[in-house]
Formats: structure tokens, C-alpha cells, sequence
């Protein structure tokens, strides 16, 4: 009974340790390759899988998830013979665990050297400044030919991303004089045609100025036109309506007419600036004195009824004896 139940403890202990060796765990973001007697049959998923031990064992461990590749620093020659240091990432991912198992030894080191080759291919082909200038078509450039070659190793470029362009020092101080330079030039540039956009102003201005002063002149002397027109129209009817009052009869509008216009005329005198001091006759003094004197002055040229006065007879002659002749 001893020895039976020994054996059965044994064989109990063997199959548990059998089933346990068996039992295959994969973590979540892996997949595991299985070989039966060294050759590929399957790919275990993540989670419980069972494969009789003795007759099936993991060939590769394949990380499912994205990863990263350091493009390690190297010294390129552009198209134009410059050296530039350049360095860069490469991310990818693989979709079969088995063709990146099994298609290329070195996963990771392939990757790099691909990576690094064609990135020499495709600088090289280009000049110094669209190195500088268009990394984004470096980039793409890069991914689609690294892409293309990997396919068949069952991986996926993501993503290629130079990290750092460096140009030798005098290349960068020459870059840095031809950038001041270029900046200087915009600036006067932008210097000259502020000053032609500010004549071209002041000249539009000048001319908006000159435009209203004519219009200006023109509608002043189309007003002082006008003016006269109508100064002259007054004075006209004026005038007429004094020779209508003549004519029948009433010299007192002759006497006002002829005191308005001997009262501007002393005004004119008055207002000049080269006119100091005026003489009037002593018959002119009489005359500004009143109105008066004026409508006198026209009766004794009219007469009472509107006649002329009649002439006074000449004094007699007398003969040297004081004997007058007629």
C-alpha cells in the first residue's frame, strides 16, 4: 500500500508539473511564436494558451506595441559639398509577429542601418539649404522608402523624424551674416516705400487741397458775380426810379441821389492809404454841411418849378468918369 501510494503521488506530482509546464501565459502587447520540434506552427495571442510541453516550445517573444529606433549621429555630404551632422528617430511597429521572427535576424539593428542608409541617399541628393528648409520632405522621403523595405518583414514605419541638423560653424556664420544682410535689405526695403506711400499722400493731399481752393475761388467769384449783378441791377433801378421822380416833377430824389453818391466818393477818400489830408472848396464844405444846401443847389439849376432859373443881367460898365455905358 506504501509503494502504490508513492507511485501514485509521483505520477500525480509528474502530471501537475507536465500540465504546468504546458500552460502558456502572454502578456498583453506581446505575441509569442510556438514551434513544434523547431519548426513554426502558430503564434500564441495574449492570454491562457495550452501547449503539451516536450512537444511545443516558444520560439520568439514579438512586442506588438510601437517602438523607437535612435538614428545615431553621422556626418552627411549635401549635393553643394557641405558636411552636416544629422540625427534622427525611427518608430515603427510590427503587424506579424511571425514574418519579424522569422524574415530578418537583428530586428532592431536592420531597422537602423536601413534607417541610416537611406537617410545618407537622400540628403546627399539634396543642397544645403533645402536640407535646412524642407525636413518635412526629408521626413516623408524617408518613411515611405523605409516603409517599402520593411514590408516584407511584417513591420510598419510610423513616423521619421530628423532630430538635429548641425552645419559646420563658418557655414553657420555665413548663414548668419547672409540672414542680417537679407533683413537689412527688407528693411530698406520697407523704409523706401513707406516714404513713396507718404509722398504719394501728401501729393494726393496737396492736390485734394489745391481742388477745394479753386472750387472755392470759383464759387467766391460766381458769389461775387452774383453780387455785382445784382448791385448792378439796384443801382439801374435806382437810377431809373430817380429819373422817373425828375420827370415828374420832384427834385428831392435828385437831391438824395446826388448826396449818396458824393457821400461814397468822401468815403473813398477817407479809406485810401495814400490820402492824408483833403481840401475841399468852401462851396463843397456848404454843400456836405445839409442836404439842405444840395436840393438849394438844384433849385437854383432847376428853378422853383423845375425850370432853369433864368441868368441874372450883367452889372453896367462904367467909362473912366464913372459914367455908365450901356
Amino acid at each position: 500500500m506504501d509503494m502504490l501510494t508513492t507511485f501514485a503521488l509521483t505520477l500525480t506530482g509528474l502530471v501537475l508539473f507536465y500540465l504546468a509546464v504546458s500552460v502558456k501565459v502572454v502578456r498583453q502587447g506581446y505575441q509569442y511564436t510556438i514551434e513544434r520540434f523547431g519548426r513554426f506552427t502558430e503564434v500564441a495571442r495574449p492570454g491562457l494558451n495550452f501547449y503539451p510541453a516536450f512537444f511545443y516550445a516558444v520560439g520568439r517573444k514579438i512586442n506588438m506595441m510601437e517602438q523607437v529606433v535612435d538614428i545615431p549621429g553621422q556626418e552627411i555630404i549635401t549635393k553643394d559639398n557641405a558636411m552636416v551632422s544629422v540625427d534622427g528617430v525611427v518608430f515603427f511597429q510590427v503587424l506579424d509577429a511571425a514574418k519579424a521572427a522569422y524574415e530578418v535576424s537583428e530586428l532592431y539593428v536592420a531597422i537602423m542601418q536601413l534607417a541610416t542608409t537611406n537617410l545618407r541617399t537622400v540628403m546627399g541628393s539634396m543642397d544645403l539649404d533645402e536640407t535646412l528648409s524642407k525636413r518635412d520632405e526629408i521626413n516623408a522621403r524617408l518613411l515611405s522608402v523605409v516603409d517599402h523595405a520593411t514590408n516584407a518583414w511584417g513591420i510598419k514605419i510610423t513616423r521619421v523624424e530628423l532630430k538635429d541638423i548641425r552645419p559646420p560653424a563658418d557655414i553657420v556664420n555665413a548663414m548668419g551674416r547672409q540672414m542680417k544682410a537679407e533683413r537689412e535689405k527688407r528693411a530698406n526695403i520697407l523704409d523706401a516705400e513707406g516714404a513713396r506711400a507718404a509722398e504719394i499722400l501728401r501729393a494726393e493731399g496737396e492736390k485734394q487741397g489745391q481742388i477745394l481752393q479753386a472750387e472755392g475761388r470759383r464759387e467766391a467769384a460766381f458769389r461775387d458775380a452774383e453780387a455785382r449783378e445784382r448791385e448792378a441791377e439796384a443801382e439801374a433801378k435806382a437810377t431809373q426810379m430817380v429819373s422817373d421822380a425828375i420827370s415828374a416833377g420832384n427834385p428831392q430824389a435828385l437831391n438824395y441821389f446826388i448826396a449818396q453818391k458824393y457821400t461814397e466818393a468822401v468815403s473813398q477818400f477817407a479809406t485810401s492809404p495814400n490820402a492824408k489830408t483833403i481840401l475841399f472848396p468852401v462851396e463843397a464844405t456848404q454843400l456836405i454841411g445839409t442836404l439842405g444846401g444840395i436840393g438849394a443847389l438844384a433849385k437854383e439849376a432847376l428853378g422853383a418849378d423845375g425850370t432853369p432859373a433864368p441868368t441874372p443881367p450883367a452889372p453896367p460898365r462904367r467909362g473912366p468918369f464913372g459914367q455908365s455905358q450901356g
